[in-house]
């Protein structure tokens, strides 16, 4: 079994090449870019939902864990109603990140309490840290390339050390892109869950930054980046665990985050025009136009008439109306599953699904 280092005694001034450098100054560019459109849509909430379930369906692919946008939006607006199994996991990933967003916005610090409550959240158990050996990374061939620690009390005291990492800016004097990078290689590499690690750790990315103050609202997703260089993203972290490839692996992630940052503004840019679009043609055309009424259309790709009821606080009749007005309008295109009707906003959901294609 490889010995898994202890990231402070790794020194800092070895991330200061001209390389790294350069790709950090990048990715920082782009993040305080995103930060800030971000920052433009007032309801964040929309951002949240919206491209939490984006990260949610890529960061689950990763995992082998495949579902569509309709199957995804669809469960969304009716959780009561069958659905496969996938679609139901991936909605847990953006349920657990709900569950580590508001962690870190009370209390500002990840700790191990909050990890394991992502983890539980997630895999709907709350089996903790593994106390049974077995766990082992295999390569394409079905040979043992890694194995993490395997004793519970070993496993304990690498993550009670990571916390340490992640909350105390004195161990380690790096850029927080920097210790983003490290935690993951650390947190990947210790595999302290029996399910769920990967996802796990692709939220702690994203808190981490949140934490770190370098975004307010959890929507910068790197998974898309991995599903599309996944054999890079394996490569690489076994890489510093054969031969201490550090510099490597950190730069590999900074271009990830630059990339991913330079994506998100774009998805954003969409999302505001046409939230901005069907505000102003819906208001000029309807009277029953509303805040709330924009705010639940692009919060949900595939709204109902009980969240126009809930959001609204109008009869069911009234909501009716509403939305079988906007689908004449040409602002939704309405559905049915089993007895019930929704409603897809159009221009939101051409946004989403193109995104994913381009992705790909």
């Amino acid at each position: 079994m490889i010995e898994i280092p202890h990231l402070h005694h790794l020194p800092p001034d070895r991330f200061e090449t001209a390389t790294i450098l350069k790709k950090m100054a990048a990715a920082s560019r782009k993040l305080a870019e995103l930060k800030g459109v971000a920052a433009s849509i007032p309801n964040q909430g929309i951002l949240i939902n919206a491209l939490g379930m984006q990260e949610a369906k890529d960061s689950s692919a990763i995992e082998n864990i495949v579902t569509t946008h309709d199957e995804l939006f669809k469960d969304d607006a009716f959780p009561e109603g069958p659905a496969n199994p996938a679609t139901k996991e991936v909605l847990r990933y953006r349920q657990a990140l709900r569950v580590g967003f508001e962690a870190v916005r009370q209390n500002g610090i990840i700790t191990l309490n909050h990890i394991e409550a992502i983890q539980a959240e997630l895999e709907q158990n709350s089996a903790g840290m593994r106390r049974l050996p077995g766990t082992a990374l295999k390569n394409g061939a079905g040979d043992t390339v890694y194995t993490p620690p395997q004793g519970h009390a070993t496993i304990v005291a690498l993550m009670r050390d990571l916390e340490r990492f992640i909350n105390d800016p004195a161990i380690f004097d790096a850029d927080p892109l920097i210790k983003m990078a490290l935690i993951h290689f650390q947190f990947e590499s210790i595999h302290p869950f029996y399910d769920g690690n990967g996802r796990t750790g692709r939220i702690i990315n994203v808190l981490y930054l949140v934490k770190e103050g370098l975004l307010d609202i959890p929507v910068l997703y790197l998974s898309r980046h991995i599903v599309r260089t996944k054999t890079d993203y394996y490569r690489l972290l076994q890489a510093v665990r054969d031969r201490d490839a550090w510099e490597e692996w950190v730069a590999y992630m900074l271009t990830a985050v630059e990339q991913t940052a330079g994506e998100t503004i774009t998805t954003i840019h969409a999302i505001k025009a046409a939230l901005l679009d069907a505000k102003h043609r819906i208001r000029s055309r309807y009277k029953f136009y509303s805040q709330d009424l924009i705010n639940n259309l692009f919060t949900h790709p595939y709204t109902k008439i009980e969240f126009i009821e809930r959001d609204l606080k109008v009869s069911r009749l009234t909501a009716t109306k509403y939305l079988n007005a906007l689908t004449e309008g040409g602002f939704l295109e309405k559905r049915k599953i089993g007895r019930s009707n929704y409603y897809i906003n159009l221009a939101l959901n051409a946004i989403l699904t193109r995104d994913s294609l381009r992705g790909e």
